[in-house]
Order: structure tokens, then sequence, then C-alpha cells
């Protein structure tokens, strides 16, 4: 298969390329496309150097898959186009994420709704990903009402510029600062920009984008936090059921389901963290209790690699099934 990754050289491009080596996905030609400044650098593939071109170049190339880790206003532009000459787009923006007409996929929990007609398909929000992988098979069981979650997000969500300006901030350098505050030994209560409820935007794609995947009457509140790391982003979540439930059935539950790994002893203090869920593709859970204030509610310590499974990971799982149709 050809395949365009579009935003090769950015963070998630990078670590893009990375995992379609790892699982397999049957690229004859790699299309790497980026802006114009970059046109021209080399990109290493599977043992073969290929250069970097721009979109007006990828088009032509009429590849069979084409993902897409360059912004909204890129995709809104540009995914129509390759979609309407046969390229299947996968889009890891928010642009096409909400539209009705598109599918917000997680391979392992509605992957099977995707079908030859699905030519634009967003990625969902990298916290939303690792929220509704472990929700999917508890909603099953017990029903989840409402959700209360609290988000730890690593910079690398924001990309180079934040990478950049944590790592100046701790040897005293001054550089361009991708947020409005010092990152560095400090938390940032927003991600993303303030809506007029006061939400940001990275909060409401939580709520959003779990009733579309999952189910519209699940309530969800966020509050999304920005944190000094780079290993992946964690979320603190409170999880109330209409059934009642046994925490050690519960941790069957999760441990049964594909992409998740449990890491729950107490006793041991074994629970998930950035620190070694950078460069893995699962979702780790840890940190499973029983809620006393309330009854039917469990709370969770959920945690992934946000450039892996919260964005390259889960676009090739999607392109794997999307190479099934071709």
């Amino acid at each position: 298969m050809k395949v365009a990754v579009v935003g090769v050289t950015g963070m998630v491009g990078q670590v893009m390329l990375k995992v379609l080596t790892e699982m397999g996905l049957p690229v004859t030609t790699l299309i790497p496309v980026a802006s114009l400044k970059s046109k021209g650098s080399k990109i290493q593939f599977n043992g073969a150097e290929y250069s970097v071109v721009e979109m007006h170049e990828a088009l032509k190339e009429n590849p069979d898959i084409a993902i897409f880790s360059a912004g909204g206003s890129v995709s809104l532009e540009w995914a129509p186009k390759f979609a309407e000459q046969g390229t299947y787009v996968i889009d890891n923006s928010s642009a096409w994420r909400m539209d009705p007409s598109k599918k917000l996929i997680v391979p392992e929990v509605n992957g099977q709704t995707l079908t030859k007609s699905d030519t634009i398909i967003p990625n969902p929000n990298c916290s939303t990903i690792q929220l509704v992988l472990v929700l999917k098979p508890l909603h099953d069981k017990y029903r989840v009402k409402r959700v209360v979650m609290s988000t730890y997000q690593s910079i690398t969500g924001t990309g180079v510029k934040a990478v950049k300006q944590m790592n100046n901030e701790r040897v005293g350098i001054e550089s361009d600062m991708a947020y409005s505050y010092p990152i560095d030994k400090n938390c940032i209560p927003q991600c993303d920009v303030f809506l007029e409820n006061d939400y940001t935007k990275e909060e409401m794609k939580l709520t959003n984008e779990t009733k579309k995947i999952l189910d519209p009457t699940i309530n969800v509140s966020a509050t999304a936090v920005r944190v000094p790391i780079v290993g992946g982003h964690s979320e603190a979540v409170n999880v109330e059921f209409e059934h009642e439930f046994k925490l050690e059935e519960l941790r069957e539950v999760l441990s049964a389901m594909p992409g998740i790994v449990v890491m729950d002893d107490p006793s041991k203090q074994v629970y998930p963290m950035p620190i070694h869920a950078e460069g893995k593709n699962e979702v780790f859970v840890g940190r499973i209790r029983r809620d006393e204030s309330q009854p039917r509610t469990v709370n969770l310590w959920i945690v992934t690699d946000n450039l892996r499974k919260g964005a390259a990971t889960n676009a090739v799982q999607i392109a794997k099934i999307i190479a099934t149709f071709i």
C-alpha cells in the first residue's frame, strides 16, 4: 500500500513512523508530507530514505491511506480532496470528530462499525481514547451513569514548542513560550482555550466524544491540567454505575479487555505512571478502589503514552482495519 503521513516531521508524525513499522502495516511506499519549509528533507523508514513532499505533490501520488497529524485547518482543507480521489483519510485533529456523518473510532471499542464507505475517519482526542477504552467493558457490564475526572496531561500533547519551553526553563534559558505561564515546577489548569461555559475545549472534548463513542446518556465532567512531564497522560476517574459491582470482578472485566493492562497492588506500591507507560501502546489502569462516599461508584487511575495509543497507535490500528477493505 501507498501510505501518506501528513505532518511527518512533528512529534506525532515521528512516532507514527515507528508504530507503522512495529505494527506491520504492509507499506510498500511511504509518502512523507510536511509544510513547505520541510520540503526536500529526508526521512528514514523501513531501511529506505524518502524525501518530504508538500500536500499538492502527495495528492498527485494518490495514496491508499493518508494519516493526518497536521492540525484542524489542514484537515478541513485537504482531507476531502484526498477522500474524493479514493484515499482513506485518518485524521488526528479535532476537525471532523463531532461531524455526525463521521465515525469516531477506537478500534477495540467500535472498530467493527467501520465500512468501505467511511473515507474520512477521525481519531478521537488522546485523553478520550484512554478513557473510553477503560469505560467500554465497564459500561457493558455495569452501565456507566456519570464520570467525574481530572487529567494530568503531558506537555508532549502541546508539541515540540512546549518541550523546548520546559527544557529551557530547567536550565534558565529564556525562549518562546508555548504556555502563558512557566510549566517547569508548575501545573497549569488549562488545556486548550476556554469556552463560554468556562470549561476548556479539551474538557468538553472528553464529554462530547465519550458520548459519541460510547453512549449519549453518559454524563462526563472533566478538569484538564497540563503537567511538566513527557511520558504520557494520566487521569483520575470517578465512575458511577447503574448496577452494583464487586471489585475483584471489576478487575477481571478490565483485565479481559484488549489493550488494557491492570497494574493494581497497593500493598507493593504497584500502580501505573507515565514514566513506564512511555513508549508502550497499552492503556494502564490502577488505584482501583470503591468510592466510599456513595454507592455503585469506583475510582480509577488511567495512564497511557499520549503520542502512541493517544494518537499514532490508534491511527495505525484504524489503518489496519482499512487495509482489509483495499
